[in-house]
Order: C-alpha cells, then sequence, then structure tokens
C-alpha cells in the first residue's frame, strides 16, 4: 500500500480534482479561490479534470473524467431514472473507473501530491465512475484529503430515482478516516450528518472584498451600445444561466410592472445543456408583458477579445459595472455567487428568499428588496427608488459591500484553509 510522509503545515503540494476547472461555474471559480489563498500560505496547486483552462505545466488533463465523455453519458442514461441496472452496465462503471484511477495515481505521482482536495466529485454524482476511482484510490493509499461539497445528489431531483444506490452509499460522499469535508451552507451540513453521519466545516463562497473593484475604462465604456441599447437605458441584469431554478419569470413580471421603457432585462449566459424550452417560455412571456429582454450571452466571454464576425466581447465585470439592478429570484441556490458579485461591485439586489439565503445569508443584515415568491407593489416602488435615487443607492451598496467583506471576504476563508490543512488526519 502506497503511503505518505507527513508535511510540514506549509509548502503542501496539493491536487484539485473534479470533472472540469473551466469558465464560470460555481465549482471552478471557487477552486480558483482557494488556490489563490493556498498559494499566498505557501501550497502549490495542480489540477486534474476533463475539461481545464489552468497551466498545462501544472495540470492533467483527462478527457474521459468529463461528465459530457460518451461513456459516461451511456452510464447515465442507465442509471439515472431507473431502478435497475443490468450487469453489463455495473462492468462498465467497474471498467471506466479502474482506468480513471490508474490516471489518479498518474497524477498524484506526477506532482509529488501529499494532499488531494476533490471539489465537488464526491458530492454530485455526474461522473459516478469518477467518484468510484477517488473512493477506492484514497481507501488504498489513505492520502490526506478535503472534499469540498457544492451539491448533494439529494438536492436534485433527477437523482432521486436511480439504480445506482450502492455506489452512492459507497462514493458520494466517501467517508474514510483520511478525508475531512467542508460544505457550503448550513442546511447541507445539517443533512449530511443526517444522511450519512459525518460531520463538517461551514465555509461559504466567497469574493476578494479587500480588493477594490477596477473602475470602468476605455474599452468597456461602449459596452450598452454594442449589446444595442442606448446610454440612457437602465440595465437590469440577470447574470446567470437560463435555467427555471433561476426563476427568471419573475424578473419580466418586475421589469413589466416598473413601467418604463428605459428598462432593459439583460441576461448574460445561455441556457447550456438544460434545454432551450425554458428560454422560449421566457421571450414568450417578455412579448407579451412589454419588457425588453436581451440575451447577450454571445458577448459575454471569460476574458475579453474580438469575435470571429470581429466585435468585441467583454466579461460578466463589464455587465456588472453598467447595472443598475441585480435580478436574483432563484427557487433555490446551493450558494449564490451573483448575490456577491453584486455586492462586490456595489449593485442593488432583489431577491427572492430562497432556504440557504434565510438560513445563512439573511440573519447578516444586508439591505436588499426581498421577494417571496411574486412580485408586489412595495417591491416595484423599491425599485424604482433604487434605480432614480443614485444617494440612497449608494449608501444600500456601499453597507452591504462593508457586511460582505466582514463575512465573505478571502480573510475568513484563510482562516478555515488554515485549520482545516493543520487538522488533516495523517496516514496510518
Amino acid at each position: 500500500m502506497a503511503t505518505f510522509d507527513p508535511k510540514p503545515v506549509t509548502n503542501r503540494r496539493v491536487g484539485f480534482i473534479s470533472t472540469r476547472f473551466s469558465g464560470h461555474d460555481g465549482v471552478s471559480l471557487e477552486s480558483a479561490k482557494w488556490a489563490q489563498i493556498l498559494w499566498e500560505d505557501r501550497h502549490t496547486s495542480f489540477w486534474y479534470a476533463g475539461l481545464l483552462d489552468r497551466d498545462p505545466a501544472v495540470s492533467l488533463c483527462v478527457p474521459e473524467a468529463h461528465f459530457t465523455h460518451p461513456e459516461n453519458e451511456w452510464i447515465n442514461r442507465r442509471i439515472w431514472g431507473v431502478t435497475h441496472r443490468s450487469q453489463l452496465v455495473t462492468q462498465r462503471i467497474h471498467a471506466l473507473a479502474a482506468y480513471l484511477k490508474t490516471t489518479i495515481y498518474e497524477f498524484v505521482n506526477r506532482f509529488s501530491l501529499d494532499l488531494l482536495i476533490p471539489q465537488n466529485v464526491l458530492t454530485i454524482p455526474m461522473h459516478l465512475p469518477l467518484g468510484v476511482a477517488l473512493t477506492e484510490y484514497l481507501a488504498e493509499t489513505q492520502m490526506p484529503a478535503i472534499a469540498h461539497h457544492h451539491d448533494f445528489y439529494w438536492e436534485r431531483d433527477r437523482f432521486s430515482i436511480n439504480s445506482a444506490i450502492d455506489y452512492l452509499d459507497m462514493a458520494f460522499p466517501h467517508r474514510g478516516h483520511n478525508i475531512l469535508h467542508v460544505v457550503i451552507n448550513q442546511q447541507a451540513q445539517e443533512q449530511l450528518s443526517l444522511r450519512k453521519g459525518v460531520s463538517s466545516t461551514l465555509v461559504p463562497n466567497v469574493f476578494e472584498f479587500e480588493k477594490e473593484p477596477p473602475p470602468p475604462d476605455e474599452y468597456c465604456a461602449g459596452f450598452k451600445r454594442d449589446v444595442g441599447l442606448e446610454e440612457d437605458d437602465i440595465i437590469i441584469l440577470q447574470p446567470t444561466r437560463i435555467v427555471p431554478r433561476k426563476g427568471i419569470e419573475n424578473a419580466i413580471r418586475l421589469v413589466g410592472r416598473l413601467n418604463n421603457p428605459k428598462c432593459k432585462l439583460v441576461i448574460t449566459h445561455e441556457s447550456g445543456d438544460e434545454g432551450v424550452e425554458y428560454q422560449h417560455m421566457l421571450e414568450e412571456l417578455a412579448r407579451e408583458e412589454g419588457v425588453d429582454l436581451r440575451i447577450i450571452a454571445d458577448r459575454i466571454t471569460d476574458v475579453r477579445q474580438t469575435d470571429q464576425e470581429g466585435r468585441k466581447t467583454y466579461t460578466l465585470w463589464d455587465a456588472y459595472t453598467h447595472a443598475s439592478l441585480v435580478t436574483f429570484l432563484s427557487t433555490y441556490e446551493g450558494f449564490g455567487n451573483a448575490l456577491l458579485e453584486a455586492f462586490y461591485f456595489r449593485v442593488p439586489v432583489v431577491i427572492n428568499r430562497y432556504s440557504i439565503f434565510i438560513q445563512d445569508i439573511e440573519p447578516k443584515g444586508f439591505s436588499l428588496t426581498l421577494m417571496d415568491g411574486f412580485v408586489t407593489t412595495g417591491i416595484v416602488k423599491q425599485i424604482q427608488r433604487l434605480t432614480g435615487d443614485l444617494a440612497y443607492r449608494n449608501r444600500i451598496t456601499e453597507a452591504n459591500y462593508r457586511l460582505a467583506t466582514r463575512y465573505y471576504g478571502y480573510a475568513p476563508l484563510r482562516r478555515n484553509l488554515q485549520t482545516l490543512i493543520a487538522n488533516l488526519p495523517q496516514p496510518h
């Protein structure tokens, strides 16, 4: 059995493992923040995934580890939404897991790692064989690990009927003595303890509030014009993907009730892999409500650049710079990164009181326009004041920025990571 020598609290070589580290999804963003804090504390990070935008010199890209790999999709079609699993499916799960386990051994050996941080890969079974492979690797080697859990399988209806309960019990999450567990909200902490008998540390998502956002520059000055808006238009920003749980229909109804043709609802992302039916419904609803709805996903990229048509593209941060209000009317969120982003760019927020917000965020005392599932006259009046009274808006957003720095800045994350690393179990 492979063993690992104990290391000092500094100078750890840390391996992050997931299905992808690329783009603006929550796992990719939060893992990069963790890596930054670890680097500042003299730890070096390395990356393993099926899709990567990290430095190739410190990465191992294994295409079979991505959740859209054909073999994994073949398996998923035969284990979710059904209650019986054939022998062939089991064999192919084992075969893919066995191969992926060899690549994890390769990853650890190539970069001489002494700590792994699985990012959601032992949490939500979008790639069940990868979770099995990592569980077996951790059991065989007893390598210390910190499992960062973003959203569990029991939080998603699509995993409720399945033929893989044995694997879910085994690997989601793995419960070895060599692993510490981190969750992002109190509800997940309670459910993990109740369902799996596992204790965990609550580490919310964060943002670098200690560093002021960059001021608007010449590049983003033409943002409104380039997305087809007038300079005096009021951008109501929906900075999310177009998926049903985001509650965008209420954002449309809200903008409609503002009864101001200068108010434009701007959505920054597309539907992704969950279909376009919801988007079509939103477009029809916007026409009925007389709302000018703009979906600008083709103009929002990870970095500023020029697209194939010679058009300038902008980052999500550029969109926040021009926003007068952020709509965040989700029915469910594991945490809510868009809320932190709005605090950072000092944009007021109208928010639906989803359960995690009520339990974890609302008690902190942020000044927000609150909605309980539907748009009211009181909400409309608050939004009209926020978009029309600049002094009032500035007082609200500055207070939110200060509170967010206290609770969701990098300083509390650094303290949490230092404590976790200091308390890592040592190999037997």
